[in-house]
């Protein structure tokens, strides 16, 4: 529920907001929401997979990453040793 504040000298009353059903104009952008979100899930999801796989070979092996700033253009590397696998 959102409350707007109304300042009355030094009280301060809050006012309850009207009530407004969904109508069906806003069903598709509730469709359009839910697709984006499902959408964003299973990048997000793929994501993990990545970095899973990559923190998985660092454990057995050294890595080494090779980043160009797209800005200025220096390049950064970064090594990352493991000596185990983490248990789970």
């Amino acid at each position: 529920m959102n409350l707007n504040v109304i300042s009355k000298g030094t009280e301060a009353l809050a006012k309850k907001d009207e009530f407004r059903p969904v109508n069906d104009d806003s069903v598709p952008d509730i469709e359009k929401i839910t697709k984006r979100l499902d959408m964003l899930d299973r990048r997000l999801d793929n994501v993990d997979s990545i970095v899973t796989a990559v923190a998985e070979r660092v454990m057995k092996q050294p890595i080494t990453l090779n980043i160009t700033c797209s800005k200025c253009g220096q390049k950064i590397e970064i090594a990352i040793i493991g000596t185990e696998k983490p248990g789970r």
